[in-house]
């Protein structure tokens, strides 16, 4: 069994690793908007990548084994069909209508807020902004995924491939990456692409508040999240009234913001 989820997590790491290079050479390759900040890119790259190193280490000691603890203490109720490939399938969308809630609460909530917006504070997207995550924010996650696991009774090959396709497609969505216009739009009838998330990272609340959705694209339509506007090349970027801070600032700004 052991053996199985180590085999799972490697596997996880390289497909990310690949996928997370991948789009961050494409993206500067064939950028879709310039970036227009009062500080040197590298800094801002470098602050993303210190949040990112800190979870990196969080995970394997706290959120993997709350996930696991959770997948081994749930309760065996899941009828026989609800396994395989169709088992799979099922609990991928399962738990990406459950992610679009909490994401949802991380704007409403304000104490899950203040976590939360550290990952918005970004003045510019890319890749590295979908790895940019208070500490805090990971945790209350992992512990809200927890009960999710508990409850649904899902397997932990399920969380670690859902968890594998939220991260790449978060680095999709948060891509810099300019796509055929056409592509686009045809993706984006089923999935998240950058067109509709970065709307979501818009510096004006209204935006901000909109568009949770992080792998299918349906329950923002579905629940009248989805935002009216389009996304430009030149909006601003960030949170309303608030600016961008370095990394100490970050780690301590939930404990003293308000939004």
């Amino acid at each position: 069994m052991q053996a199985g989820v180590d085999q799972l997590l490697a596997w996880k790491g390289a497909a990310v690793g690949v996928w997370f290079l991948l789009l961050f050479g494409l993206e500067r390759w064939r950028p879709a908007a310039l970036p227009r900040l009062a500080e040197p890119g590298w800094r801002r790259l470098a602050r993303n990548a210190a949040l990112w190193a800190g979870n990196a280490v969080l995970s394997p000691l706290v959120v993997v084994p709350v996930s696991a603890f959770a997948a081994a203490a749930a309760p065996a109720w899941r009828p026989a069909w609800w396994s395989g490939s169709f088992g799979l399938l099922l609990d991928l969308v399962l738990l990406d209508f459950l992610i679009y809630w909490w994401h949802r609460a991380n704007h409403v909530v304000p104490f899950l807020w203040r976590f939360h917006s550290v990952h918005h504070l970004d003045r510019f997207l890319d890749t590295t902004t979908a790895v940019r995550f208070h500490a805090g924010e990971v945790l209350l996650s992992a512990l809200a995924r927890a009960a999710a696991i508990l409850l649904l009774a899902v397997p932990l090959s399920s969380v670690l491939v859902f968890e594998a396709l939220v991260l790449m497609v978060a680095m999709f969505h948060h891509s810099n990456l300019r796509l055929p216009p056409a592509l686009e739009r045809a993706l984006s009838l089923l999935v998240v692409t950058p067109s509709i998330h970065w709307v979501h990272h818009h510096r004006m609340r209204v935006d901000t508040d909109s568009n949770y959705c992080t792998i299918l694209s349906v329950w923002d339509r579905l629940f009248a999240s989805r935002s009216r506007h389009a996304r430009r090349l030149d909006m601003a970027i960030g949170v309303e009234a608030r600016e961008e801070e370095g990394v100490l600032g970050l780690l301590t700004a939930p404990f003293r913001a308000a939004r």
